[in-house]
């Protein structure tokens, strides 16, 4: 299954690996995927002598990973071929202590403290290029909390299991048979949701020390990495805060527009910045962070996150991008995971055959529109204003496809369902304010991204659109808090342009420094 220049790339992945592993297998003799998984993990443990397999029969399909004997309470309920290959190699070098992907020790404090014991179970897709994350991030939890156990399943292999629990999107999380999440997601997301549910042991957890650096950068993305690298070559010793590295572009598939590289991913372009910020010592990675509240103390800027760190400097650029906007109208949350999507790549195959509608006329409604083409039995394309806003060739593939209909001064008013999944969309006419019932088997919502300024829009200006207002050199009306990327009002919202305004900033900010400014 696997070839022989790919094994050899395993060999080295492996080559440190400590501990001896055991991959765990237990399956029906007569299961249509036996074969694959028995292959697929005796050529992975193939690789290294610290892994071997066993098998055992079953009533169904899974394998569980041991450590020096030691059951891991990680279940594979799948054949991890595909994009969760990944998932596989991460758990056996996550459960040796290595992995780019491990938490720095205020995280790993707080995956500890959570209380109780849990069953999480994640519902994944082969296909699906947001089902790694969640995975990994779960696995990794699980590791650091001998309380966790962490079910892994491919929904196309538990149909059945699937549809008793009316799932139609994926990555699906569950805890002890609630569902707790829908769709891409990171550890320090997942962290908060498992926090709120089961509950934290702050007794246990030691106060978190005040950290201070010259500078701040809040979020991950390209304005942030920028703005931390510009910074650090300045000799400024840069506390980096966000989320994840990359940002919301690790939900890009495909990047053709940044200039001298033809072709990358978002992942590829993530796993690059980090890359990057790995080359300066005097820039400390904060990730997996939710930032609660900026203030102002004294001369310092100071962010708390959650689980109660502080992280304090003169300066502070702001660059916490935006997320995917959503309708807020009624039934939507209802339904999200029930017939409301936002990846068509992740949760296309569920609606094949089927009919869907795209709300969003933009660049990414359209190509969403094309991809679902290809699917599904029928496609309808809503937007609010009169014109479809995409790129004119974007346009022209669109209404080529017979299975398209386009309907423009469409407003959406309500989702509507029967308990269990959506059923149709209400929506309004603009032109003659008339309005209907469209059913549907799904929507995928595809209207843009919202600026995340929430922890700052009350120290700072903000316009309607809740972008942070600054002049032209990325200044805010703070002194010392500049702004830069899809978080700020400039204009056009595009990898390269955040990067040069990550840059800006960083270069405003030392201009302010050696003025005394801040």
């Amino acid at each position: 299954m696997l070839d022989t220049a790919f094994k050899e790339q395993l060999r080295q992945i492996f080559a440190g690996l400590e501990a001896d592993y055991v991959f765990d297998i237990a399956v029906h003799p007569q299961h249509e995927s036996r074969n694959e998984l028995i292959e697929l993990l005796e050529d992975t443990a193939s690789c290294s002598d610290k892994i071997s397999c066993t098998v055992r029969e079953s009533e169904g399909l899974e394998f569980r990973i041991l450590r020096n004997g030691e059951d891991l309470r990680i279940c594979f309920q799948a054949v991890p071929n595909g994009h969760e290959f990944s998932s596989l190699l991460l758990a056996v070098l996550n459960a040796d202590g290595k992995g780019k992907n491990l938490p720095d020790d205020a995280t790993r404090r707080r995956i500890a403290c959570l209380q109780g014991n849990a069953t999480v179970t994640t519902y994944m897709s082969l296909s699906c290029t947001n089902c790694p994350d969640v995975v990994q991030a779960i696995n990794v939890m699980t590791l650091l909390n001998p309380r966790l156990s962490h079910r892994i399943v491919d929904g196309a292999l538990h149909e059945n299991e699937v549809q008793q629990l009316k799932i139609q999107a994926v990555p699906s999380v569950w805890l002890n048979g609630e569902s707790i999440h829908v769709g891409r997601s990171n550890l320090g997301e997942l962290l908060d949701k498992l926090e709120s549910k089961m509950g934290t042991d702050s007794s246990s957890q030691p106060t978190t020390e005040e950290r201070h650096f010259d500078i701040l950068v809040a979020g991950g993305g390209p304005a942030g990495v920028s703005a931390a690298i510009y910074s650090a070559r300045k000799g400024l010793k840069v506390g980096l805060v966000a989320g994840r590295i990359g940002g919301q572009v690790n939900e890009t598939v495909g990047i053709e527009n940044v200039t001298s590289i033809p072709y990358t991913t978002g992942k590829n372009l993530s796993s690059d910045l980090r890359t990057h910020l790995s080359h300066y010592e005097n820039i400390t990675i904060c990730d997996n962070r939710q930032i609660e509240s900026f203030s102002l103390q004294g001369s310092d800027k100071q962010l708390t996150v959650k689980g109660g760190e502080k992280f304090l400097a003169p300066a502070l650029i702001i660059a916490t991008g935006a997320s995917w906007r959503k309708l807020n109208v009624p039934g939507e949350s209802e339904y999200i995971g029930r017939g409301v999507a936002f990846c068509p790549h992740c949760d296309g195959p569920f609606y094949k055959g089927k009919h869907v509608a795209v709300i969003g006329g933009g660049n990414s409604g359209v190509e969403a529109a094309i991809d679902l083409a290809g699917i599904c039995a029928k496609v309808t394309v809503l937007e609010f204003m009169d014109t479809l806003k995409a790129d004119q060739v974007l346009q022209d593939k669109l209404r080529s496809l017979e299975n398209v209909e386009v309907s423009t001064s469409i407003q959406t008013l309500e989702v509507q369902g029967n308990g269990e999944a959506m059923t149709a969309l209400r929506i309004k006419n603009r032109l003659d304010e008339t309005e209907s019932i469209l059913p549907l088997d799904g929507v995928f919502v595809q209207i843009g991204l919202a600026a995340n300024s929430q922890p700052f829009a009350g120290e700072l200006d903000t316009n309607r659109m809740g972008e942070i207002l600054t002049d032209r050199n990325c200044r805010t009306a703070i002194p010392g808090v500049y702004a830069a990327g899809d978080v700020s009002d400039v204009a056009y919202k595009q990898i390269i342009i955040s990067m040069g305004e990550g840059a800006k900033a960083a270069l405003s900010a030392f201009e302010d420094r050696i003025k005394g400014i801040c």
